[in-house]
């Protein structure tokens, strides 16, 4: 899937503004779930971001995903619907199993996206926290191609067998906290390559993950300052040192597990 290298993630974001702002200076891709609460919000920031900015609502990826809760056989349509009303969106360009936990079962749950993408609601089905056998599932049950696989990458957390199997079979990684919660100012590596580049870990956080092929990542932010930070971060490029030093951190830090 043909995603920018770097969109906002939106947990936590309670206000349509940061929304709106992020449209305004150069993000295309929006990313929520139906976990997070905030759809409404996403969905008035997108409206207000479009007019006040002249942006092309085609030029955007809007995201969301699909809890475990929603995930039986008869809970997608009606949830997913949902999801696009409060978005205002007809329809959700990339829809995620959030996890492959509670309701969902692959030889259901995955036939009743595809239905969606049949008739229009969702244009692409993405993954979201599976493992390889999951995803390997996924690729066999699924009709639609499988176009992300969202995943916890940062300096600390950070599985290249994932990247592998997406390089493999021609999806997207999409990274999400790749700043770490906020600790990528505690890892030697970053902020060494931070000081060699005179930026700030954060960014060098990004670029880190974006540099790698298949990845783009989701950073959030609410204020204008990190907005435009995160977003140019993509284009800092890291020596192969630099890069190697990260990749050799030891981690195991997993902000989100299961």
């Amino acid at each position: 899937m043909d995603l920018p290298s770097v969109g906002l993630g939106t947990m936590g974001i309670d206000d349509p503004e940061p929304i709106a702002t992020a449209l305004g200076v150069g993000y295309r891709h929006l990313d929520t779930a139906r976990i997070y609460d905030n759809e409404g919000v996403v969905g008035d920031g997108l409206a207000a971001g479009l007019d006040e900015y002249d942006v092309s609502r085609e030029d955007v990826t809007v995201a969301t995903k699909l809890w475990i809760d929603d995930l039986g056989a008869d809970d997608v349509r009606p949830t997913a619907r949902e999801s696009a009303d409060l978005l205002g969106v007809e329809t959700l360009d990339l829809l995620y199993v959030h996890r492959p936990r509670g309701a969902y079962d692959p030889e259901t749950t995955l036939p009743a996206l595809d239905r969606l993408v049949v008739d229009g609601l969702v244009d692409r089905v993405g993954v979201s926290n599976f493992a390889i056998d999951d995803l390997d599932r996924a690729l066999d049950v699924l009709d639609a191609p499988l176009a992300a696989h969202q995943t916890e990458l940062h300096p600390l957390f950070y599985k290249p067998e994932l990247l592998d199997h997406a390089r493999e079979h021609g999806y997207t990684v999409v990274a999400y906290s790749p700043l770490a919660g906020g600790r990528v100012g505690e890892i030697d590596a970053v902020v060494d390559a931070a000081e060699a580049h005179d930026t700030t870990p954060e960014a060098v956080a990004i670029a880190w993950a974006t540099a790698k092929e298949s990845v783009v990542t989701i950073p959030k932010a609410s204020s204008e300052r990190h907005l435009r930070a995160n977003l140019a971060a993509a284009d800092l490029e890291l020596s192969p040192a630099e890069t190697a030093a990260i990749d050799a951190v030891e981690r195991e830090e997993e902000l989100f597990p299961e």
